[in-house]
């Protein structure tokens, strides 16, 4: 196994890691809005929330010798499933090979975020 650490994207806030690579598939830790410069979180609205969730997973997949294109399945937590079609909207900006994917309303995510998006890639 290797650990993806990269400052590109929110270091992790708990005992887990940004992403793991086994042989040649990715798993990365579901990620928030945090930005990872300023540690804060990204926006107040779906889509801000969305984008900024996007840039570190792609972050992330580029540490780990992948990207966007070659994720199999995602997995999607809204804090509001109201929100569903303007966070498909970003969503689908940059997963565009359309992974398998699980989109779940909860009741709660950490810091109180809007969305929460984890991914298993390909390298």
């Amino acid at each position: 196994m290797k650990f993806i650490n990269t400052d590109k994207a929110p270091a992790a806030i708990g005992p887990y890691s940004q992403g793991i690579v086994l042989d040649n598939i990715v798993f990365t830790s579901g990620q928030i809005a945090i930005n990872p410069e300023s540690g804060n979180i990204e926006g107040t609205t779906i889509e801000e929330q969305t984008e900024q969730v996007m840039k570190n997973l792609k972050a992330i997949l580029e540490e780990a010798g992948t990207d966007m294109t070659k994720a199999v399945k995602t997995t999607c937590f809204l804090a509001d499933m109201n929100d569903f079609a303007k966070f498909n909207e970003i969503y689908g900006r940059y997963f565009t090979t359309k992974p398998a994917r699980s989109c779940v309303a909860v009741k709660t995510l950490p810091k109180n975020v809007l969305c929460e998006v984890e991914v298993i890639a390909s390298r």
